[in-house]
């Protein structure tokens, strides 16, 4: 990457330092809300898995939002357990998209 000013360079850094802390928090919450358990089944196939942000963001890339129209709201078809696992302790409801 080229970056000719310093301004770039700081705007590049924000950018992925904002980007590092997303992941870290969610990694966090979804820790913290399994509590106890500290592992997780379906993050990685046969096995049980500490969740990570990477297995985490891996397990909800799936996910789709189908975008309202005129007539339909906005609508996330039904998640896999794993997911509907996930999005329950990140407290995010499928059925009410943003």
């Amino acid at each position: 990457m080229f970056l000719k000013t310093n301004r770039r360079i700081e705007a590049l850094i924000t950018v992925i330092c904002l980007a590092l802390l997303i992941f870290c928090l969610i990694e966090r919450a979804v820790r913290h809300a399994l509590a106890r358990e500290v592992k997780m089944t379906g993050l990685v196939p046969g096995q049980k898995a500490k969740p990570t942000g990477r297995l985490v963001f891996q397990a909800l890339a799936g996910l789709r939002l189908i975008p309202a129209t005129a007539s339909q709201p906005a609508l996330i078809p039904q998640p896999t357990p794993v997911q509907a696992r996930l999005l329950d302790l990140l407290a995010v409801d499928p059925t009410q998209p943003p």
